[in-house]
């Protein structure tokens, strides 16, 4: 059964001199008054009740009252909460009979419960944290965030080089004509060596034909001079004659090839290997390019799985509000993350994550309820009842919302009184009003 609070009667703490309240089992149970009337001081007293001395307030008695604090609490299941004399000693009375003390109030009270601004006032991290912890997945997605940056930290990284080799690349000297490989000065020369040989060779031929047609100058005057070797000498000059005409039919079909080709090649050597290179580094620089940007993809689809893996975990967990969830670490309903949340959202779900946390604890209270208008406070009133929720809440206002109104620590129009003391030299009507909720 969730503990809540059936009935409270709270004297001389802080500005609160007699108050006493039934609040509503479930729903709003608003405390009205302008302000500095005591509607804080009764959440404080309550707070203090049963959170423990820890909360106790520094300046606990009523500084109008010669009498100490006396508080007297009454939950749903009967268990009597008593804080009274001048050490303001906790007496816990329980209905089956057991023992009990400030341990058995802890059992079913949850200290945002009473102190619900220390979650909304929380860092972002810390909401996050703590529905990932009531809900049981904050261990998985510590995994999986610790995943997602390591994935996100290379990712960061491989596209930042990727980036910069592509920038690198597009900066670098490209020649379009330029061959695809460096050009072999050794093959040039060889080339060349070749081609000389050759023309070397033509020219031992032409210089062998001169050579004939001299030897056959001589021949002629050689029958000129000597008959007697006229008929040998033009058997001589006929083998010579036969000789020249092949030697000459042989140069006819003789051609020198120029070398300025291979001479120009020879001098750009230097240039056309230095933009071959420039060509290699660039094709070298884009393919590294290119391999860091499909890295890069891959890491962002890794990321991509990790997210919906994270998504699906939050889906499927008993969230204590539809619509809860965290994203990038930070809690968001229905898609807004905190700091854009309405105030009406931030103590609804503020409501729903502290309910989650102790399930035990069926109340909660609010201070300074002002800041919702009368539609949303019904709605939220609504939700609570909803919810089987009881909230005991101050508001500024002494309108029709509010089931009490405090005026100068007391309740206003009230139907009892009581004496606070008898020792004190006259006596201080105390006013009530019964249970009221919104």
């Amino acid at each position: 059964m969730a503990m809540k609070i059936a009935e409270l009667q709270i004297e001389n703490v802080k500005r609160v001199k007699a108050v006493k309240l039934e609040p509503s089992e479930n729903g709003l149970t608003i405390i009205g008054g302008d302000n500095a009337q005591g509607k804080t001081s009764v959440l404080d007293a309550i707070v203090w009740a049963l959170g423990g001395n820890k909360y106790k307030p520094s300046e606990a008695q009523n500084r109008d009252s010669i009498l100490p604090p006396k508080l007297h609490l009454v939950m749903n299941n009967g268990l009597v909460v008593e804080r009274a004399g001048k050490t303001s000693a906790l007496k816990v009375i329980d209905p089956s009979g057991k023992k009990g003390g400030q341990q058995l109030l802890n059992s079913f009270t949850e200290e945002l419960a009473l102190n619900l601004p220390k979650f909304m006032e929380a860092s972002e991290k810390s909401k996050a944290d703590t529905l990932l912890r009531i809900i049981g997945v904050g261990d998985q997605l510590a995994k999986l965030d610790q995943a997602e940056n390591k994935l996100y930290n290379e990712r960061h990284t491989i596209g930042q080089i990727a980036d910069q080799k592509e920038k690198y690349a597009k900066e670098m000297v490209y020649y379009p004509d330029t061959p695809n490989e460096p050009v072999s000065v050794y093959e040039l020369v060889q080339e060349q060596q070749a081609i000389l040989l050759k023309n070397a060779k033509n020219r031992e031929k032409r210089e062998q034909k001169e050579e004939l047609k001299k030897k056959l100058d001589e021949a002629e005057n050689a029958i000129i001079d000597t008959e007697e070797e006229l008929e040998m000498l033009y058997e001589r000059r006929n083998e010579l004659t036969e000789d020249l005409k092949t030697a000459e039919k042989t140069v006819e079909n003789l051609h020198d090839e120029e070398t300025a080709e291979i001479e120009k090649k020879l001098a750009d050597v230097d240039d056309i290997n230095r933009r071959v290179r420039a060509n290699l580094d660039r094709e070298k620089a884009e393919d590294e390019a290119r391999e860091h940007r499909a890295r890069y993809d891959h890491l962002s689809a890794e990321i991509d799985d990790i997210r919906e893996k994270r998504q699906h975990l939050l889906d499927s967990a008993d969230l204590p509000l539809p619509g809860l969830s965290v994203t990038d670490g930070k809690l968001t309903y229905n898609g807004t993350e905190w700091d854009c949340m309405s105030s009406a959202e931030q103590l609804k779900v503020a409501t729903a994550i502290v309910r989650k946390l102790k399930p035990e604890c069926g109340f909660v209270l609010m201070d300074k309820l002002e800041q919702m208008d009368l539609k949303t406070l019904k709605e939220f009133g609504a939700w609570l009842e909803k919810e089987g929720l009881q909230c005991i809440a101050t508001r500024v206002s002494t309108g029709d919302e509010c089931s009490i109104i405090i005026e100068d620590g007391r309740v206003k129009g009230g139907d009892a009184s009581v004496v606070t003391s008898r020792k004190q030299e006259a006596t201080e009507t105390t006013d009530w009003k019964g249970r009221g909720a919104f």
